[in-house]
């Protein structure tokens, strides 16, 4: 067998991959698309493994590694997804760059959320009509 038919299959697969990566906005396509990457890389290593004819098959063990690890980056990457759509509602990259909490004010400053209502002292105004 060729190592060019395999190793042109993996570059197709990982260009795919990247492409994925960085054009798509939705989290569980970005992570098909690492998926697709990693499978590339699992082509290559037993691709090389059989052409150099490794006794040891290291390249055959170390594809395993990386689906086992593929396998709990799935994993992992599909639960925060889904915690993160159930919070926000949605799953687009783009929308969840917001996630950071807001900086604090300074002491002196007023707090954006006070009410023109609320005296010093934390007691309301009575309103008149």
């Amino acid at each position: 067998m060729h190592l060019a038919y395999p190793a042109v299959l993996a570059a197709l697969l990982f260009c795919v991959g990247v492409y994925g990566v960085l054009a798509r906005r939705n989290a569980i396509l970005v992570l098909m698309s690492v998926e697709l990457m990693l499978n590339a890389v699992n082509l290559n290593l037993v691709a090389f493994d059989v052409w150099l004819r490794d006794t040891l098959h290291a390249g055959q063990a170390l594809t395993l590694f990386t689906i086992a690890v593929a396998a709990a980056e799935i994993g992992i990457g599909l639960a925060i997804v889904l915690m993160v759509h159930r919070n926000r509602g949605t799953a687009d990259v783009d929308r969840l760059r917001d996630t950071a909490e807001r900086p604090e004010s300074p002491a002196g400053a007023p707090d954006a959320d006070a009410t023109a209502d609320d005296t010093p002292h934390g007691e309301k105004a009575e309103a008149t009509a």
